[in-house]
């Protein structure tokens, strides 16, 4: 019996040999392709970090390529592929729960103009839906070399909408799209943000809530004479904006950042000291999110929202006499230009994509969670489609995966991807 399982053993082993070496030699015929073996991911066989060769401009490639960052995680050439359509960096070969659930390969690209997917000149006119999904389909193409059949794209917040938008420009891409907590934002200032924070949960918790932003801004000198020595010991700068507007700027954002992390609300302190208020503040909205350190590693992020995917703003007239660095003659925007340059918002490209998943959008699986501050931009549900959509209460932006999904809705969501990939 003992030779048995080490013959047993010897040929699974063998086969693991046969099928990596299967695998680089596949790499090695792409061109424009350089990869490295990486340690392999729990499931897996293999796991590589590969850099992909792009152009700048999809459309005029002789105005240059640049280098982007893949990681490739390998259980079988019979396994569908999981291609997670990243919305920033990916500093690191994370498996997504998605990549598990379906017992899938997963393929991870980072986004352009992020991390190590950087061109030599940061020209933030190639900075756009065309050309980042333009750079997925390229991946799309080198990967279906290796696997030939079976292709879900995913992907979380921005990732999510990266998700929506490569359906739109490659219809034909993947069989599937399951894009979670993802925004389809129609305006540069969403106004359903505001509509969301002003009905989300019960009077008496926005009532707190409002109380505690306003006790942050009456207590200012306190509060930011702290941060000053807070920031000095996180080492963080305030050059963009300065210190004071970053405060107040955090003070705005503490409902977003409340229900979209999904903060309890009986969190919200009443006074007790106004350390407890400032602690809470940082906690929540956290003041590094406006620093010199944000601003640059969201640049490119602020430059897409700034530009075509839209964003939000802040409501400032309710804090009139109570700000002391921004207007309260007009809404605040939360979009912070990369070096405060000008640029133009276009909605024409996001109202032509709202439309076509209106009416084109099949094969999607739409997850949410009804506590996420993003959901009041989500995909609305459209009974004329073949699709899925999982509004997920009380979850919120980091919650809304299919871990917390009941066993009846896993199973749903996984027949309908099989149906879908059966086809």
């Amino acid at each position: 019996m003992k030779q048995v399982i080490l013959t047993f053993s010897w040929l699974f082993f063998g086969l693991n040999l046969w099928s990596q070496d299967s695998l680089e030699s596949k790499l090695f015929d792409m061109c424009g392709v350089r990869f490295e073996k990486i340690a392999t991911a729990d499931g897996f066989e293999a796991s590589y970090k590969l850099m992909i060769r792009q152009d700048l401009d999809h459309k005029y490639p002789e105005k240059g390529q640049f280098y982007q960052k893949v990681y490739l995680n390998h259980r079988s050439f019979e396994a569908p592929t999981v291609l997670i359509t990243e919305g920033y960096n990916r500093n690191t070969n994370r498996i997504y729960e998605l990549s598990d659930f379906l017992e899938a390969n997963q393929v991870t690209v980072e986004h352009r103009f992020f991390g190590e997917s950087l061109p030599d000149s940061l020209e933030y006119n190639y900075l756009n839906f065309y050309q980042e999904t333009a750079d997925l389909h390229h991946v799309n193409e080198l990967m279906k070399t290796i696997y030939k059949d079976d292709f879900i794209a995913s992907g979380i917040s921005k990732g999510g909408t990266t998700t929506i938008f490569y359906r739109y420009f490659y219809p034909d891409d993947v069989d599937v799209s399951i894009p979670y907590v993802a925004p389809l934002n129609h305006e540069l200032e969403e106004k359903r943000i505001y509509e969301f924070l002003d009905t989300v949960g019960t009077q008496e918790c926005r009532d707190r809530v409002f109380a505690f932003q306003k006790r942050l801004l009456k207590n200012r000198d306190y509060n930011i004479d702290r941060l000053r020595w807070y920031a000095k010991g996180a080492g963080l700068e305030f050059t963009y904006i300065s210190l004071a507007t970053a405060f107040e700027y955090a003070v705005l954002e503490y409902p977003f950042s409340l229900w979209q992390w999904g903060t309890d609300c009986g969190d919200v302190p009443d006074f007790v000291s106004d350390k407890d208020d400032l602690d809470h503040l940082i906690k929540v909205s956290g003041i590094d999110f406006f620093s010199d350190r944000s601003m640059t590693d969201f640049a490119s992020h602020y430059y897409q929202s700034g530009t075509e995917m839209g964003y939000y703003g802040y409501q400032t007239a309710k804090f009139k006499g109570l700000l002391k660095e921004l207007p309260t003659d007009h809404n605040a925007s939360a979009v912070f230009m990369p070096n405060k340059m000008e640029a133009s918002w276009n909605a024409d490209l996001t109202k032509k994509v709202a439309d076509w998943v209106k009416r084109n959008g099949n094969e999607f699986i739409f997850i949410n969670g009804l506590n996420d501050t993003w959901s009041a931009t989500r995909v609305p549900v459209y009974n004329n489609l073949d699709a899925l959509w999982f509004n997920m209460a009380g979850q919120s932006h980091g919650t809304a995966r299919i871990a917390n999904m009941t066993d009846d809705e896993k199973t749903r969501l996984k027949a309908k991807v099989q149906e879908w990939l059966e086809r």
